[in-house]
């Protein structure tokens, strides 16, 4: 990078603090560093997609300059500026873009996060969280961020009134199902205490099987998930057809042929763009997965 056209940049940052001090308030992002609001933001860069999503959830697409090469949600998205991927995004790049908002995500690399910090470039950082109702505090602080609160408010309360929907009709379940929720194609992937799939798992009143591993993300032995011997079996996957080569695998493999979920067939595909990013369609994953493992109290929704 050439010092005199980062020197540029920063100074054209600092400018534009100046002559909107008198409309300047700070917050904290989710890594406890400032973040200077001022007027709101008119070129935007999303560094991850459930990011994406949120912003154009708030009708800020037309202001979002700059996206991963894995931001395809919505279809508008895949027509944006490409800033790189998530753990190697073109610095280059985003500073052509001069954005005067950019949004990071706990999943990009805290060297990069730093970097971008380096540069003084205007970078907000969101946290993951444990629970999927850290998406309804993630939303709430672009909205904040983008002075958005309003239309941030009504997403929020809309989402909210679909998860307490669902959490209603789930409340005389008597049996909760044991979970082996598959991740990351072929193997024996997938999330342990901690993850916000976990608590996805749960709020769907489902036991996840590996709910006890003190790790987010973990390979899950073959001889401990025949001992655990789970009900269901979910599988996350990118496409119906990537479902059925994982699908296939599972119930051909020798060893698993005695599991509850491979002689009963209960194994199911869920969207894996649903129920990774922690966004508005994560209600949709929830929704999916509660008709999944209890199909009887969704009966009229078919």
């Amino acid at each position: 990078m050439k010092p005199k056209r980062i020197h540029a940049v920063v100074l054209l940052f600092s400018l534009n603090a100046l002559l909107l001090g008198n409309q300047q308030k700070t917050i904290k992002d989710d890594l406890d560093y400032p973040f200077v609001i001022t007027s709101p933001p008119q070129r935007i860069i999303s560094l991850a997609p459930n990011i994406t999503e949120i912003l154009f959830n708030l009708d800020l697409g037309e202001k979002v300059v700059g996206v991963t090469r894995y931001c395809d949600f919505p279809e508008k998205a895949l027509k944006k500026e490409k800033i790189g991927g998530l753990v190697d995004p073109n610095l280059e790049k985003i500073i052509d873009l001069k954005p005067d908002l950019i949004i990071g995500f706990r999943g990009n690399p805290l060297r990069i996060i730093e970097r971008l910090r380096s540069l003084h470039l205007p970078l907000f950082v969101l946290e993951m969280g444990t629970n999927l109702e850290t998406v309804f505090i993630i939303i709430e602080k672009i909205g904040i961020i983008t002075q958005e609160e309003k239309k941030a408010e009504i997403l929020v309360e809309s989402l909210k009134k679909r998860y307490d929907k669902t959490q209603t009709k789930l409340r005389n379940v008597q049996h909760e199902p044991r979970v082996f929720l598959s991740i990351h194609g072929n193997g024996l992937w997938t999330c342990g205490k901690g993850s916000f799939l976990d608590d996805l798992v749960g709020k769907a009143r489902g036991v996840n099987i590996a709910g006890n591993m003190p790790r987010k993300w973990l390979h899950y032995n073959r001889e401990q998930l025949i001992h655990d011997n789970p009900e269901v079996i979910i599988t996350l996957s990118k496409s119906r057809a990537e479902f059925s080569k994982v699908k296939d695998w599972i119930i051909n493999e020798a060893h698993l042929k005695e599991i509850k979920a491979v002689k009963t067939d209960r194994i199911y595909f869920l969207d894996e763009n649903l129920a990774t990013r922690p966004g508005p369609r994560l209600i949709d994953a929830l929704e999916e997965l509660a008709r999944i493992l209890h199909p009887q109290f969704f009966k009229e929704e078919r």
